[in-house]
């Protein structure tokens, strides 16, 4: 890969071994690289559209990384690989539902690391067709908007759920598997963590349906996914 189509990745963390590290292994597989050792440098950077793909530790010592998380996501699409020593649960569905594309725990294999980071660069690259608004009685879904309308009143989705919808509504009824679900709002790295599902399923319920507790539009299928119907 050469100087001119080499991909550029920002390394935010403030931990000077982990950023010597990240770069000369980042620089050896062919990827330009810029670090940063805290969140108002990284914002300024990705303000500047310098980075194809950022990595980001949660623990900076300025601003909370899921604050610049957050930030990030206002500012446009880049791919975010969430780096952080946070190893519980909540937290990582918490940076997921920020928007960011995968989360990794230290400590950390590098070529697990080096894989996260091809798979997120390849999923920001890739277009799909437009998802069509999907309407029915109780909700309308507008995807090209992000803008989602339930019994007069608008709802606020955030990205992960904007994606689980997306996914479901593109096959408009038909059964949807888990490992699909998975892969769409979270990357392939998530095929096994179906409780994930099981938690935003009950969020979209109480923001969609009009009886949460007997659902009529996001149904479950036991053990196997999920289908969206009108």
């Amino acid at each position: 890969m050469t100087a001119l189509t080499a991909n550029r990745v920002l390394v935010v963390d403030d931990d000077p071994t982990i950023l010597r590290t990240l770069r000369i292994n980042l620089r050896a597989r062919g990827f330009e690289v810029e670090t940063v050792t805290n969140g108002r440098d990284a914002l300024s950077t990705v303000a500047d559209e310098w980075a194809d793909v950022i990595v980001l530790d949660l623990g900076l010592p300025d601003i909370d990384g899921i604050e610049v998380l957050r930030r990030i996501r206002l500012l446009g699409s880049v791919p975010v690989v969430v780096l952080s020593a946070r190893h519980e649960s909540d937290d990582k569905v918490e940076a997921l539902d920020e928007g960011a594309d995968d989360y990794v725990t230290k400590p950390f294999g590098m070529d697990e690391l080096m894989a996260r980071v091809r798979a997120a660069l390849r999923r920001g690259g890739e277009s799909r067709p437009s998802t069509p608004p999907f309407v029915c009685d109780d909700f309308v879904l507008d995807f090209d908007e992000r803008h989602c309308e339930a019994r007069g009143e608008l709802v606020h989705l955030t990205p992960t759920e904007w994606r689980l919808l997306d996914e479901l509504a593109r096959h408009d009824g038909r059964l949807v598997p888990h490992q699909n679900l998975l892969k769409a709002a979270w990357g392939p790295s998530y095929g096994q963590e179906s409780n994930y599902l099981r938690v935003y399923a009950n969020h979209l319920r109480r923001k969609l349906e009009p009886d949460p507790g007997r659902p009529v539009h996001l149904i479950t299928e036991p053990g196997i996914g999920y289908r969206l119907v009108r």
